[in-house]
């Protein structure tokens, strides 16, 4: 990517961002058009191909500067200071909830690009997530209070058991996603609603009630 995208205005370079997430969400690497991003976004070609090489090396930068938000704009927020780790884990949904509406385009395309066209990642963008990934899971589980389990409950087992439950969760509703036509508006919320039934039957499960502690 040539750096003079980052001298344009940011509305410009919004502009630009949008409809390339919008056009590669909706088609695909393979089908989208630069022509009609070009169009979208009120530029000329030749001008598309100053900022970004080809088509691939747009693909890249999108998803680099979607890394890059949910790293800032979603893991940053991340309160660790929440030992509670079914609170934690509802208050990171609350957060990824305000981020998916906050950031549609962005959550759409990175969705579809790194669940439904894994083919087009380079290693370089796989070893990205995967750190990224990793480090989210670090975030979540820091400092938690495992005296909140139940005396009759190995807290490290428990915290096995809810680290596999939240696994299954995400890789089900990653191939759920894998089916579902990422072009238009998403209503998250539901899917939210699912996993607080899930968080909370998983506080009755391992926590200590106050029957428990007389």
């Amino acid at each position: 990517m040539n750096n003079a995208f980052y001298q344009l205005e940011r509305a410009k370079q919004d502009t630009i961002i949008n409809a390339a997430l919008k056009e590669f969400t909706e088609n695909g690497f393979e089908k989208a058009s630069t022509n009609k991003i070009v169009k979208k976004a009120g530029i000329g070609k030749g001008t598309l191909f100053y900022y970004f090489n080809n088509k691939k090396d747009l693909f890249v930068f999108l998803i680099e500067y979607c890394l890059k938000i949910i790293r800032e704009s979603f893991f940053n927020r991340i309160d660790t200071t929440e030992r509670d780790l079914i609170e934690r884990w509802k208050k990171v949904s609350l957060i990824k909830l305000d981020y998916l509406k906050q950031y549609p385009n962005a959550m759409n395309f990175i969705t579809r690009a790194v669940v439904q066209e894994e083919e087009h990642l380079n290693e370089v963008l796989k070893e990205q997530i995967a750190i990224l990934q990793a480090d989210a899971e670090e975030i979540l589980y820091r400092n938690i209070d495992y005296s909140l389990f139940r005396k009759d409950v190995n807290p490290e087992r428990a915290m096995k058991l809810i680290q596999w439950v939240f696994s299954g969760y995400e890789e089900e509703m990653r191939l759920h996603f894998k089916q579902v036509d990422m072009t238009g508006a998403i209503d998250y919320t539901p899917y939210f609603d699912d996993f607080f039934v899930y968080l909370g039957t998983l506080k009755k499960v391992f926590y200590s009630s106050e029957e428990d502690e007389k």
